[in-house]
């Protein structure tokens, strides 16, 4: 693999750098609860869960999701409710509902064992190369590469690979690099070596791909990359070339968009009025207080969104706002208390006791607002 930049420094040698990995990450690697065992499905769940989410947010919910359902068999029956109470926060909830119909694929189709081949893992609804290559390494110690953007990070900055890693032909040389390197791993003998620690390890190609995502994550981060402690430093072109923050060329983001929605805490006696998301719509099958998206300098919010709701309100008052992003999306949530004098329809939401919302899967950002208006929805 040749480096970007013409310079003087020295490609770093695969057989040093897969050997210098490998001893760092089973001395310093991070106790988590996903690698304390080799079960393919503790794995996949810690990977999904961990998909553009940071690893102290993912272990409660790891541990309270192995807890309630601790095999295929648990989740492919699991009711589709409590599915989403489980993921309850995490957001991205078609990773929950995907995970789901996989494990009932595994039931319907692998009579209910993980299967241990790259194809079939992949075929998984749910699944891509990353995944299946981080499920069959790290629980099967096979050769296959995971690229993801931590390895990314520690690849492009080694090697001084150039180009948008989202471009096809940088995505594909980061591939056959990270390839070149696990198989690498995988031929070697006698590298690995025990340590005070839960750490378990399948063999060289589960320590590697781990190490390369633990670097990442830990030492050569985005910002302020901690290269006196690498690992690696003496064989990372970058730093030899003092190019570090060149190192991966990442395109600017789109520009991204302002939003603005009212929502309403409408009660009556000691039920409240909500509403479920519909199927194929963002956070499906969530539930939320009845709220309407308006234009961002609506000069009259609240009549404009009990309109668009069916509503007609009295003693409308402020109870907060919540402010999030989605992808590209920067919304602002304001919510008011209100009196509903008419009869409310059906499209806007339905009446439900107060104390059965601890059973409902609430959307982030109105799990707020209940918290505000004195609801709180614990799990």
């Amino acid at each position: 693999m040749s480096p970007s930049s013409t310079n003087r420094a020295k490609v770093p040698s695969q057989s040093q750098l897969v050997r210098r990995l490998l001893r760092w990450f089973v001395a310093n690697a991070r106790d988590l609860p996903w690698r304390r065992t080799l079960d393919p499905y503790a794995i996949w769940v810690s990977e999904i869960m961990l998909q553009q989410t940071q690893v102290k947010t993912v272990i409660p919910y790891f541990e309270r999701w192995m807890k309630d359902l601790p095999d295929v068999a648990s989740l492919s029956n699991v009711p589709s409710d409590r599915l989403h109470k489980l993921w309850e926060g995490l957001g991205y909830y078609t990773r929950a509902r995907n995970l789901q119909k996989a494990a009932q694929a595994i039931r319907d189709q692998h009579g209910g064992k993980f299967p241990t081949d790259f194809d079939s893992v992949l075929a998984l609804p749910g699944i891509g190369g990353y995944t299946a290559g981080a499920i069959t390494s790290i629980a099967f110690n096979q050769p296959n590469p995971i690229v993801d953007g931590n390895v990314v990070r520690v690849l492009a900055r080694l090697f001084t690979i150039g180009g948008d890693p989202k471009d096809k032909s940088a995505r594909e040389q980061f591939w056959q690099l990270a390839e070149q390197l696990v198989r690498h791993a995988h031929r070697m003998k006698n590298v690995l070596q025990p340590a005070d620690s839960a750490l378990v390890l399948a063999g060289n190609c589960s320590a590697l791909n781990q190490s390369l995502m633990e670097l990442g994550a830990t030492i050569c981060t985005p910002a302020n990359p901690q290269c006196d402690i690498c690992p690696v430093k003496k064989l990372c072109l970058a730093r030899a070339t003092s190019r570090i923050g060149d190192f991966p060329e990442i395109s600017k983001r789109a520009a991204t968009t302002t939003r603005r929605f009212i929502a309403f805490v409408i009660r009556r006696g000691d039920k409240l009025l909500v509403r479920q998301r519909a199927e194929g719509s963002v956070n499906a099958h969530l539930w939320e207080l009845p709220n309407a998206e308006i234009q961002v300098n609506e000069p009259e919010p609240v009549v404009t969104a009990a309109t668009a709701l069916q509503l007609k309100l009295n003693n409308v008052e402020p109870l907060g706002m919540v402010r999030h992003s989605i992808t590209r999306y920067r919304i602002t949530l304001e919510c008011f208390t209100a009196i509903a004098t008419v009869r409310i329809p059906k499209t806007t939401g339905v009446w439900i006791p107060t104390s059965e919302l601890k059973n409902l899967a609430f959307t982030a950002a109105h799990l707020k607002l209940l918290k505000m208006a004195n609801l709180q929805n614990d799990r």
